[in-house]
C-alpha cells in the first residue's frame, strides 16, 4: 500500500470515534484501498462492504450501512424502526470526498425494512439499497436487513462436478424458465406463485426427469414489474421476495446441484427502470446512468444505460456478476442485451447518437466493461461460463480477450434461429428451395461458440407458440417439431429451449398464466415430449453429439444433393472413428423406401433414434430393425446404406 494511503488510513482512524450519545454511530467497514478500488472500477466484492450488515460495535450488535450518493447533501437511513422519520439517523460522509455515506446504528435488527433518505442539492429522495439481499414484495419497496448464512450441501458438485459439466466440451441442454408462470399452486391466480421449496419439490425432478443438463432462470433479481419479466431490475444483489426469501433460492440452487443440473441466471447490466425507489436520478442527480440521454436513455424499453465510464458503476456491475457466481453458487450468466450495450445507435434514429472518439458507432467505455468483466468472471469463477444474447455480427463475441475478443464463452445463435424457423414454416414443398437457407448455418458457425436458442422472446407478442409454427394438419405440425427437435439437437452447438415447447404448447406465452398442463393428457403432446427427452439422453449419451460441438472436427455434410426428395444426410462426429452418429432427415411427407446413402469411414448398424417412432405419437411404420449396410470400396472404406425413411422425421443411425 503506497506510503501515502497508509497516512490517510492512520488519520481516519482517529477521526473513527464511537460516540454512544449519537443514534448513528461513526464507523466504517472500508479501506482507504477499498475505495480506491471502488473508484477505479476494480473492486469486485462490493457486497461485503457496501449495502447493510450486522456486525458488532464496541461490544453492541447493530447494523452497519454503507451507501454511494456523490451529489447527495444528507444521507438518513429511514423504516419501522423509527417510524419512518426521515433526519433522526443520519449517516455520515467519509472524508475522502468518495461519495460514500457509512454509519453503524446499534440495535438494529436483521429483517427490519428500511431505506434511506438522501437529500440532494436540489430535492429529496427516498431509495432502496442498491445492495441490499432482500426486498419487500412489490408493490412495497423498501429493503430488508438480511444475513446470507446457509449452509451448503453441494461440496461435490462446487469441488468436482462442476468443472466437468459446465465445459464446452460437454453437453449442453438448457431449459429456459420463467419461475413465476411455469406453474402456479393457482392457475387462475397471476399473484400465485409457488415458493423456491415448492420449486425445489416441482421443478428440479421436471427438469431432471426430462434430461436437461442446466436450467437457464430468466432473471430472479428483485424487480418491481411482472411485466418486465424480471428484465428491469431494482435489485442486483437480491434474489426476488415473490417466491421466498434468500435462503429458499439457496435451496433451489442446491436441490439442482444435487440432482445433477447447471444453473444460469439472466443477468442484465446494460439498463434498468425509472422507479422511483430504483438507481434512476438515485441521489437526485445521474449517478449509475449517463446523464446524456443520447447514451443514458433506451428507447426501447423506456430504461436508463448505465455509465460504464464510471468506474464505481464498474465495480458495482461486476460485484453483482460475482455476488451470484459466489454467494449463490451459480454456474454461468447469460448476459440480456449485449448488442444494446455495444452500439451507440441501437435502435436510434441519425442525429440521435454520438459517435465515438474515432468517429464510430462502437460504444468503448461499454466494450471495455465487458472484455473486464468476463476476465473477471473467469479469473475468479474458471468452471463457469458467460453467454452473450447478442444479435448482430460484431466479431469475436466469444473469443478470449487476449485474441481481441469480448470474452464469453458463448453466444446465441440468432441467426440459426431465424433461418431454421423460417425453413420449418414452409410447407414441404417448397423447402427444396430453400435448403441454402437451411445449411447457411454451417458456413459461419465455427466463428463463434453458438448456443442455439428457442428463448422466449420467440413465442410472445403474436409469434405465435413453436407447435403452430409449423405447417399441414395436426399431425404433420407435431412430425414436424419433432424433426424441428431432431435437427437441433444433432446442430453443433449448446441448445436452449423455452418452457412448454417440449410438449408442443398450444398458446404464446403469458406471464400472467401457466403452462397449459393439460395438453399432455393428449397422446401427441405426450409424445413431443418423450421425444424431446430421449433426445436429451442421446445428447448426453453419444460423445459425437457434444465433443466437438465448437470445432470443424465435429460435423460433416455427407449428402445435400437431393433438394427435390428433401433427404439430408450429415455426421456427427466425437474424438474416435467408433464415435460417429450418421443423422438423416427426411424434410417431406412422403415415405422414402430402400433410399441408399454412401459413406466412408464406419460401418453403421444401430437406428439409434427415430422421431416416426410410436412412443412419440409417430406412426411407427417405418423403421430400420437392421441396417443394410454393403461395402463398395474395402481400401478406402466406402459403404453402401440401405434405409427406410420415414415421413416428415429424422433418424440417428450408430
Amino acid at each position: 500500500m503506497p506510503t501515502d494511503i497508509n497516512k490517510l488510513q492512520e488519520a481516519f482512524e482517529a477521526e473513527n470515534f464511537i460516540d454512544t450519545s449519537k443514534p448513528v454511530w461513526t464507523y466504517s467497514l472500508l479501506t482507504p484501498t477499498d475505495v480506491q478500488n471502488f473508484q477505479n472500477g476494480t473492486h469486485y466484492s462490493l457486497y461485503e462492504k457496501f449495502g447493510s450488515h450486522s456486525i458488532q460495535v464496541n461490544g453492541q450488535w447493530g447494523m452497519y450501512f454503507c451507501v454511494w450518493a456523490p451529489n447527495a447533501r444528507f444521507v438518513f437511513v429511514t423504516g419501522n424502526f423509527n417510524d419512518w422519520d426521515k433526519i433522526t439517523h443520519p449517516l455520515t460522509a467519509r472524508w475522502d470526498n468518495s461519495g460514500i455515506w457509512e454509519g453503524f446504528i446499534p440495535g438494529f435488527k436483521q429483517g427490519e425494512v428500511y431505506k434511506y433518505h438522501i437529500v440532494g442539492a436540489n430535492n429529496a429522495v427516498d431509495k432502496g439499497d442498491p445492495f441490499a439481499h432482500y426486498w419487500e414484495l412489490r408493490p412495497m419497496t423498501a429493503s430488508i436487513t438480511w444475513d446470507l448464512h446457509y449452509e451448503w450441501k453441494d461440496q461435490s458438485w462446487m469441488e468436482t462436478q462442476r468443472k466437468e459439466h459446465n465445459a464446452l466440451e460437454a453437453p449442453w441442454s438448457v431449459y429456459e424458465v420463467h419461475l413465476a408462470s411455469w406453474q402456479r399452486p393457482d392457475p387462475s391466480d397471476e399473484h400465485s406463485y409457488n415458493s423456491y421449496d415448492q420449486l425445489v419439490e416441482r421443478l428440479v425432478p421436471y427438469v431432471k426427469g426430462m434430461g436437461f443438463t442446466h436450467v437457464e432462470l430468466m432473471p430472479v433479481t428483485e424487480h418491481p414489474f411482472d411485466g418486465s419479466w424480471g428484465y428491469q431490475t431494482t435489485g442486483y444483489f437480491a434474489p426476488t421476495s415473490r417466491f421466498g426469501d434468500p435462503q429458499g433460492f439457496m435451496r433451489l440452487v442446491d436441490a439442482f446441484h444435487k440432482a445433477g443440473i447447471g444453473v444460469i441466471l439472466d443477468w442484465v447490466p446494460s439498463h434498468f427502470p425509472y422507479d422511483a425507489h430504483g438507481l434512476f436520478m438515485f441521489d437526485g442527480e445521474h449517478t449509475y446512468e449517463y446523464a446524456d440521454m443520447r447514451k443514458g436513455y433506451h428507447p426501447d424499453w423506456n430504461s436508463y444505460v448505465f455509465n460504464y465510464k464510471r468506474g464505481e458503476v464498474k465495480s458495482f456491475l461486476i460485484s453483482s456478476a460475482r455476488f451470484w457466481l459466489e454467494v449463490f453458487h451459480i454456474d454461468g450468466l447469460r448476459v440480456d442485451a449485449v448488442s444494446s450495450m455495444l452500439k451507440l445507435n441501437y435502435s436510434r434514429k441519425e442525429g440521435e447518437w454520438e459517435p465515438n472518439e474515432f468517429g464510430g458507432d462502437g460504444n468503448l467505455e461499454a466494450i471495455r466493461f465487458i472484455k473486464h468483466l468476463n476476465e473477471t468472471v473467469y479469473r475468479d469463477f474458471p468452471d463457469t461460463q458467460t453467454i452473450a444474447e447478442e444479435a448482430t455480427d460484431w466479431p469475436g463475441v466469444s473469443k478470449p480477450t487476449f485474441e481481441g475478443g469480448l470474452g464469453f464463452g458463448m453466444k446465441w445463435m440468432m441467426g440459426w434461429m431465424h433461418d431454421s424457423l423460417d425453413y420449418f414454416k414452409l410447407d414441404p414443398v417448397y423447402r427444396q428451395y430453400h435448403q441454402n437457407d437451411f445449411t447457411f448455418s454451417l458456413m459461419y458457425y465455427y466463428d463463434e461458440n453458438f448456443m442455439l436458442p428457442i428463448s422466449h422472446d420467440e413465442v410472445v407478442h403474436g409469434k405465435s407458440p413453436l407447435i403452430f409454427k409449423m405447417p399441414g394438419d395436426l399431425w404433420q405440425k407435431f412430425a414436424n417439431l419433432r424433426l424441428f427437435f431432431t435437427y437441433m439437437w444433432t446442430h453443433p452447438g449448446a441448445k436452449l429451449l423455452f418452457m412448454g415447447s417440449e410438449f408442443g404448447q398450444t398458446s404464446e406465452w403469458n406471464y400472467k398464466s401457466e403452462l397449459d398442463w393439460s395438453l399432455l393428457q393428449h397422446n401427441s403432446h405426450k409424445g413431443a415430449q418423450e421425444c424431446l427427452r430421449t433426445l436429451n439422453k442421446v445428447l448426453v449419451a453419444e460423445p459425437a453429439m457434444h465433443l466437438n460441438q465448437f470445432n470443424t472436427d465435429g460435423f460433416e455434410w455427407v449428402d445435400l444433393n437431393h433438394r427435390e426428395q428433401g433427404v439430408i444426410v450429415y455426421k456427427r462426429k466425437g474424438n474416435a472413428p467408433e464415435q460417429e452418429l450418421l443423422v438423416v432427415l427426411n424434410m417431406t411427407p412422403e415415405v422414402q423406401h430402400d433410399w441408399v446413402i454412401e459413406v466412408s469411414g464406419k460401418k453403421y448398424t444401430q437406428e439409434l433414434f427415430n422421431s416416426d417412432s410410436k412412443e412419440y405419437d409417430g406412426t411407427g411404420d417405418v423403421f430400420n430393425q437392421t441396417i443394410r449396410s454393403e461395402c463398395i470400396d474395402k481400401e478406402n472404406q466406402r459403404y453402401k446404406i440401405t434405409l427406410n425413411l420415414p415421413p416428415l422425421a429424422g433418424v440417428i443411425l450408430k
